[in-house]
């Protein structure tokens, strides 16, 4: 199915209440050999709105739910759309290869916003174990480190801006602090209980009022 038969499909379901999203968890031996997989994130303050082809229903992700699910594509070739926030448009353009899955982070910039995106091979997957990513954003936090709340251990350490790290943990209940330039900012981000065989995101985003960390479930749409 086409990137714009499922922007459609999540665009009905966004349409109704954002609860009765049907999404899937991510397959747990990885994606078919020739498909990659694609979400979108606002970063704004404003709703975003995706559009695959003109004319047809966007996606909107707003404060409440700034994550989309991951929508299959075909691996390898450009996926382009519209991105919309307020009124400042922006050309989507995004490749992902084969296995991969390929994060778009729309993010202000000055009088218009900008696509940032961050690509993800995940080879980690054990079906004991939760497999969690920190995702990085803002170039404003210095040596951005995510760490257990109340706990000196860092479960990721200096992640590049623009960049990630991703690493398997046990299933438990779980909040997180960020850290920049060794100084907790911001409080603590409640992960709640964290499955076996799922896997999980923390995006750290820039806003006026500073670094704001987003939690999402790496679920994959019908």
């Amino acid at each position: 199915m086409t990137l714009a038969r499922h922007l459609i499909a999540a665009a009905a379901m966004l349409a109704g209440m954002h609860a009765t999203a049907a999404d899937i968890p991510l397959y747990p031996t990885g994606p078919a050999e020739d498909s990659a997989f694609i979400r979108f994130v606002n970063g704004g303050a404003e709703m975003l709105q995706v559009v695959a082809q003109k004319g047809q229903p966007p996606v909107k992700l707003d404060a409440a739910k700034p994550v989309s699910s991951f929508f299959p594509v075909g691996a390898s070739k450009a996926i382009r759309g519209t991105l919309t926030s307020g009124a400042r448009n922006l050309e989507l353009a995004v490749q992902a290869k084969p296995g991969e899955f390929a994060t778009v982070v729309v993010l202000p910039d000055g009088k218009g916003i900008k696509q940032v995106t961050v690509h993800d091979m995940p080879d980690d997957f054990n079906g004991l174990k939760a497999s969690l990513a920190f995702f990085n954003l803002d170039a404003g936090c210095a040596n951005a480190t995510l760490r257990p709340q109340g706990r000196a251990a860092d479960l990721f350490k200096d992640v590049t801006q623009g960049g990630l790290q991703r690493r398997s943990i046990n299933p438990v209940k779980l909040a997180v602090q960020l850290v920049c330039g060794n100084a907790n900012v911001g409080p603590a981000l409640d992960l709640g209980e964290l499955k076996a065989g799922e896997r999980y995101s923390v995006l750290l985003l820039p806003t006026a009022a500073g670094p704001r960390l987003v939690a999402a479930t790496d679920n994959l749409a019908r």
